[in-house]
């Protein structure tokens, strides 16, 4: 039997805790926390596990405090806002196409949010805040493409992951075109962009991202009890007295722009918003959407990812994004097998 507590506040307000899915967030949150302090005690200018801690409460030296504030604190925050973000994104994806494989890096937005920069790189040679504008207005318009395509009486999980996959086939040829058609060196700019990286990122992509985060967060978790009712069915959630298209329609919103918001900070990040998700099931064992736990997860992963692609190989750094790709990979090849044995696919 799973430990599902009742708390009631003074005010008649009943909250349903599963001990074992804030026992796993908790962890999650401190294991990431960890890791954000070695991440930043890394680098040219080592510092120590103690000398970032107390630089962070601000007893460091003028030279700690000048590294830690503002070279590697704002790339650390941009991981934590960037992984929690693709992570609730595909959160919520999977939860309403009721489908694994349902992440938006798969059914078409992140392609969107490239094409988006990519159009503003190449055809406008933009700067890095209309490059961001590309990505988010890219992700808006494909998330209104494929919502309308897929509706039909309402938008069905397995139609809403078709729709997604041809989408981002064709984005994917948009994508190469725009590449084809640029000069040199907006063509290397644009293929820097693509692999995802928090290389220089400093505090101008940290405050619109954690704005964008500040607002659709809450939004998101508010209606994490409708998410869970979608999961059972269109039928099952009216029955519930569940606003079906209004609540889906607020999800996908919220979901397209995290992934948007997120790809205009640092990049298309591939698998974080496949892989996070299900790993933070896994771990609660719990159904339903999981929402803080794949937060966390997705934190967690991509400060990870970010240590690999820095420390592991050696003096040459690697963008992030390269590090995610391969290691997802992988894992997409496992869920693939495994959703095969079960008959799933």
């Amino acid at each position: 039997m799973k430990a599902v507590k009742a708390i009631r506040t003074p005010g008649g307000l009943s909250v349903r805790l599963d001990a074992r899915a804030a026992s796993v967030v908790t962890l999650l949150a401190v294991a990431a926390a960890a890791v954000a302090v070695v991440l930043i005690g890394s680098g040219d200018f080592p510092m120590s596990f103690g000398d970032v801690t107390a630089t962070l409460l601000g007893n460091g030296t003028a030279a700690q405090e000048f590294i830690v504030q503002d070279v590697r604190l704002p790339r650390v925050l941009v991981a934590i806002l960037v992984g929690a973000s693709l992570a609730l994104s595909g959160a919520i994806f999977q939860s309403l196409s009721r489908n694994p494989l349902g992440s938006p890096d798969v059914i078409g937005f992140s392609q969107g949010s490239t094409v988006g920069a990519l159009t503003v790189i190449v055809l406008f040679s933009g700067g890095s805040l209309a490059v961001a504008g590309g990505a988010v207005a890219g992700g808006l318009v494909t998330g209104i493409a494929v919502y309308t395509l897929a509706w039909k009486r309402g938008v069905q999980g397995f139609r809403l992951v078709l729709v997604g996959i041809g989408v981002a086939a064709m984005l994917t040829a948009v994508i190469h075109f725009l590449i084809t058609k640029a000069n040199l060196v907006d063509a290397t700019r644009a293929t820097l962009w693509m692999t995802g990286s928090l290389d220089g990122r400093d505090w101008a992509q940290v405050w619109p991202l954690a704005g964008m985060c500040a607002v659709l967060m809450p939004v998101v978790f508010a209606h994490g009890r409708p998410l869970r009712m979608l999961e059972m069915g269109d039928d099952a959630a009216y029955a519930l007295g569940v606003p079906v298209e209004r609540t889906r329609i607020v999800l996908m919103g919220s979901g397209v722009l995290f992934i948007a918001v997120a790809t205009a900070a640092a990049g298309p990040i591939a698998f974080v918003a496949l892989s996070a998700p299900q790993l933070a099931r896994r771990l609660t064992r719990s159904p339903g959407p999981n929402l803080a736990a794949a937060a966390v997860m997705g934190a967690a992963l991509l400060l990870v990812a970010d240590w690999t692609a820095s420390n592991a190989f050696g003096d040459r750094m690697l963008p992030v994004g390269v590090v995610t790709a391969v290691l997802g990979g992988g894992y997409l090849l496992w869920l693939l097998v495994t959703e095969r044995k079960a008959g799933r696919i």
